[in-house]
């Protein structure tokens, strides 16, 4: 049977089916005149850009894009017009009903020459949300690429390709900051393993850390031995895992040379250990005789009676003073390490209670509370306290108390140092009083040192000795 259909209603059937379809499409589609006019809108532009359809037809589509972008949608429409074969996509901003703007991704195509479509096609989609990701990881990468050309600390990134039996590690890039220190580029490294870099020994090293990193999944932190000059050497190492899809894909490396602080520990380590020979030595070669000229000393005096009997005895204590400051001397003068949390009265009225202070007197003027060696910093408040008795008399007034917000000062009453030896007292063996080591202030001195603190002497309140304590540079070693 043949179809009795007119040849104007398959036309109208068509367009009818056309117009159905694109009501329904969850895309935009928009026709418009060669001169820009807007002749037909889909209802999706309801839901995209807020507005009815008849507040759109017969407008000139150009009023609702953003000003900067009109040069682009223009060119975009002039192509089309002269290039009927082509399409042309171009993204603008769209203002939306609620005068907000949207990005808008148009492609358009030339249907003058179409029965059913008369104009240029638009089918346009929002892509706001795409735009604003791209907006935020340019941000990122522009924010990353100062990172990693501004950065004093080395950085490089690996590639992780997991196998069925293996994981390779590959070199993707080093930072500006890597390169200057090793002289290693990423053109030379990129794409090969460590071990390819810095030979099989070193690299099998540094891979050990990167699988323990991956087997983890979290960051690690190391101190690694690798060879690159004479003055990189040793690298402090935090390695952190990228991770996509639940498995590890890269790995960021940020490394630190401390070539120079290594050494310089094992030199400490080395001076201490020579230090710790020698207060053995002083400790038993010494002391064990002198313990012996003691003793002796004592069974004369009980069986026979001399005038030189005293003096031999004196001189024998203050040989065992002497011993016991060097030994101090020797052992606490050390880089702390360990420190806690220490009350000031707390420190003070224990120390205080250790010395022959006599009839002296002491006075706590402020309470803090501060970092430091506990057992050392004994050493410096008795020896302080000892030095102000020997010097300033046996009813000498001690007083102790804050200086300048974060620092400590002990004064007393008594006579004072002249500015022209305050430098000289604390010089080993140096000392005004009979019975003074020289060893004291000495010791003090040192301790304080240790802690990375300053020491200094200047007049006090009530015209004596005041010592200063300033720990403005102490380090953060809790």
């Amino acid at each position: 049977m043949e179809d009795e259909t007119t040849p104007r209603e398959n036309d109208k059937h068509g367009a009818d089916w056309y117009r159905t379809l694109v009501a329904e499409l969850s895309d935009l589609a928009t026709v418009v005149a060669p001169d820009g006019t807007i002749t037909y809108v889909s209802p999706a532009v309801t839901r995209v850009l807020g507005y009815d359809p008849d507040e759109l037809v017969g407008h000139e589509g150009y009023e609702f894009v953003h000003p900067e972008d009109r040069e682009r949608n223009a060119d975009a429409l002039e192509t089309v017009l002269s290039n009927p074969s082509e399409s042309e996509t171009v993204e603008v901003r769209f203002r939306h009903a609620d005068d907000s703007w949207r990005w808008i991704e148009a492609t358009m195509r030339n249907r003058l020459d179409d029965e059913i479509i008369d104009g240029i096609l638009l089918s346009s989609r929002d892509i706001t949300e795409r735009k604003e990701y791209e907006a935020r990881a340019q941000e990122l990468a522009e924010e990353y690429e100062a990172l990693l050309h501004n950065v004093e600390d080395a950085i490089f990134l690996l590639n992780v390709e997991e196998g069925e039996d293996s994981v390779r590690f590959e070199f993707e890039r080093l930072s500006p900051s890597y390169e200057r220190q090793t002289g290693i580029t990423t053109e030379e490294v990129q794409g090969q393993t460590p071990r390819d870099v810095f030979g099989e020994e070193q690299g099998a090293e540094l891979e050990a850390n990167y699988h323990r990193c991956v087997n983890a999944g979290k960051p690690i932190s190391y101190e690694e031995e690798l060879q690159v000059d004479e003055g990189a050497r040793f690298w402090q190492t935090k390695l952190a895992p990228v991770v996509k899809d639940g498995d590890v894909a890269r790995l960021v490396g940020v490394t630190r040379n401390v070539t120079e602080r290594v050494e310089r520990e094992r030199q400490v380590r080395q001076q201490n250990e020579r230090l710790e020979e020698f207060a053995s030595v002083v400790s038993h070669d010494l002391r064990n005789p002198l313990n012996v000229a003691q003793s002796r000393a004592t069974l004369l005096a009980e069986q026979a009676e001399s005038d030189h009997l005293d003096p031999l005895v004196q001189a024998l204590d203050r040989m065992e003073a002497i011993v016991e400051d060097t030994l101090t001397l020797a052992r606490q003068g050390n880089t702390i390490s360990e420190t806690e949390s220490i009350n000031l009265i707390d420190l003070v009225g224990k120390c205080w209670g250790t010395v022959d202070t006599k009839d002296a007197s002491i006075e706590i003027v402020d309470e803090m509370a501060f970092q430091g060696d506990r057992d050392r910093l004994r050493h410096v408040f008795e020896n302080l306290f000892r030095n102000a008795v020997e010097h300033g008399g046996s009813d000498v007034t001690v007083r102790v108390g804050c200086h300048d917000g974060d620092g400590i000062y002990v004064e007393d009453d008594g006579p004072g140092i002249p500015v022209g030896e305050r430098e000289k007292v604390f010089d080993p063996g140096h000392s005004s009083a009979r019975s003074g080591t020289g060893f004291g202030l000495t010791i003090v001195k040192r301790i304080v040192e240790a802690h990375d603190w300053e020491l200094s002497i200047t007049d006090g309140a009530d015209g004596g000795a005041r010592f200063e304590i300033e720990m403005a540079k102490q380090k953060d070693l809790a």
